[in-house]
């Protein structure tokens, strides 16, 4: 395999249906720390869910209905909050008493394995033969002695590695129909995903969350987290965007949803040629939980990714907003699938998202907003966006529970390199909702600012376009020529 490590602009054109949509201005000034708002997601989609003027007539048009909806919405949220907490209540009973079968040796090891030591000591000590039992006085010892060796890791050295929808077939994804030129920039084979999980393992990476990096104290303020980790170990933090199996990748080699199999384990559903449904691990949750099951170590106290979310097709494969309920307001793609499933029931479809999303909660995953529909946040307004994370708030919320992080698309952002400011209106909407810790899309390899007030991340995309084009700056994660799926169609397309 050959490929060009030269290094090439990074002004990305936004792909609809063969359409060219409008390319993101520079909103953030180039610095010593390299940031750069590479606006890199999935942009040959439908770039953002409908045009801003359409949509602010349709809200004008529409504004009594939706006023109604609205307190509909709302006494409707807080009955689902209130389920949601019970569901997740006897979630963590389940859990519990799974837990309970388990003996606290074993309890205590997989703690240990993932860097618990705390917890594995303050579990033994606390049984009460513990004073007897020299297995257990034995195993408190050596995590006391591998406690000791542990070191805090500077938290501005801490990466963080995104993916969009893994490629399950690329014979399908790389075509040579319309979208190809897309998933060959965006998008990840599993194969590539799994060598370079594979290698980042190898060199001692773990998955961290940034709820470890920084800490929201209960006065408001935040203040910086410590990651505690034996000599060698290095943390990262691991997040994919887009995982609603949106309908224009339909056919496309991709997983269709996400589901809870007849074990308990979240897995995918993909539709065969000729319309059977297989289940298995055909993108990132699935393919991280098994890994880390054999691989406990790769998970820093439980931690796994998080998944950046939209809503408007709805949230992991399932058509949850609310125009598939009300038939308002429908795209094309929207419309066909109705005609296409004269049975669709919404409130099922609701029940069983939220049934994977609870069940990925409770195996250490997160979710983030990525924005209702998927908006350009240095492009669209202070308006757009509040109307934009109402939408997120009413119809993905419910299902994926409450978030205080904001993954922004296209790798835009509410502000320079420099930092938020209180005269910056975007940041203050987005803190009086409940976000504090925000991420953008950056090339350099760490960009991380903690404040008293917020958290930010920038995020480095592996996908075809920067494994093509700069190998080199991928190469403390990966070597590309050992990972790089030789399927993937040459030269990748440029942007």
């Amino acid at each position: 395999m050959s490929i060009d490590i030269e290094t090439k602009g990074e002004n990305m054109r936004k792909r609809t249906a063969g359409v060219v949509a409008a390319i993101l201005s520079a909103s953030l000034a180039l610095s010593g720390c390299g940031l750069l708002p590479f606006q890199q997601d999935v942009p040959f989609q439908k770039s953002e869910s409908k045009d801003t003027e359409t949509k602010n007539t349709e809200k004008t048009e529409q504004q009594p209905d939706e006023e109604a909806d609205a307190d509909t919405t709302q006494d409707t949220d807080t009955a689902e909050d209130t389920q949601q907490d019970t569901d997740e209540s006897e979630e963590r009973t389940d859990a519990e008493e799974d837990t309970q079968e388990e003996s606290p040796l074993e309890q205590a090891s997989l703690m240990a394995a993932q860097y618990d030591y705390d917890r594995a000591i303050e579990l033994l000590k606390s049984q009460s033969d513990y004073d007897s039992n020299t297995d257990m006085q034995n195993a408190v010892s050596e995590y006391e002695n591998i406690r000791a060796t542990c070191t805090e890791y500077p938290l501005e050295q801490i990466t963080h590695v995104f993916f969009h929808t893994l490629i399950k077939d690329p014979s399908k994804a790389f075509d040579g129909e319309s979208d190809s030129d897309g998933y060959n920039q965006y998008m990840t084979t599993i194969d590539e995903f799994n060598k370079i999980i594979q290698s980042m393992y190898d060199k001692g990476y773990v998955m961290v969350s940034p709820h470890d990096m920084a800490i929201v104290n209960e006065d408001g303020t935040m203040s910086r987290g410590s990651i505690m980790l034996p000599p060698g170990k290095i943390p990262f933090v691991l997040s994919q965007d887009d995982v609603s199996y949106y309908h224009y990748m339909d056919g496309d080699g991709f997983a269709s949803k996400l589901v809870v199999d007849e074990n308990g384990e979240v897995k995918n559903e993909y539709i065969e040629d000729d319309g059977s449904v297989s289940t298995g691990d055909y993108d990132m949750v699935p393919l991280i939980d098994t890994f880390v099951k054999e691989h406990p170590d790769f998970s820093y106290h439980g931690r796994k990714g998080i998944l950046a979310m939209t809503g408007y097709n709805g949230v992991l494969g399932y058509r949850t907003d609310g125009a598939y309920k009300t038939g308002e307001n429908l795209q094309d793609d929207q419309k066909k699938f109705l005609e296409e499933h004269p049975d669709f029931d919404f409130d099922q479809e609701v029940k069983e998202a939220t049934a994977v999303a609870d069940a990925m909660k409770a195996e250490g995953w997160e979710f983030a907003s990525h924005t209702w529909g998927h908006k350009n946040v240095a492009e669209r307004s202070l308006e757009d966006l509040q109307t934009d994370d109402a939408e997120w708030q009413s119809y993905v919320a419910p299902i994926l529970g409450k978030t205080d992080m904001i993954i922004f698309a296209f790798g835009a952002d509410i502000g320079s390199w420099e930092g938020y400011t209180a005269d910056n209106a975007k940041y203050e909407f987005y803190k009086s909702q409940g976000y504090r810790y925000y991420c953008n899309v950056d090339s350099s390899q760490y960009f991380v600012q903690i404040t008293d007030d917020y958290f930010r991340q920038g995020r480095r995309n592996l996908d075809g376009y920067r494994m093509y084009y700069n190998p080199e700056m991928l190469s403390d994660l990966f070597d590309v020529s050992e990972v790089w799926d030789s399927s993937r169609p040459t030269p990748v397309p440029e942007m």
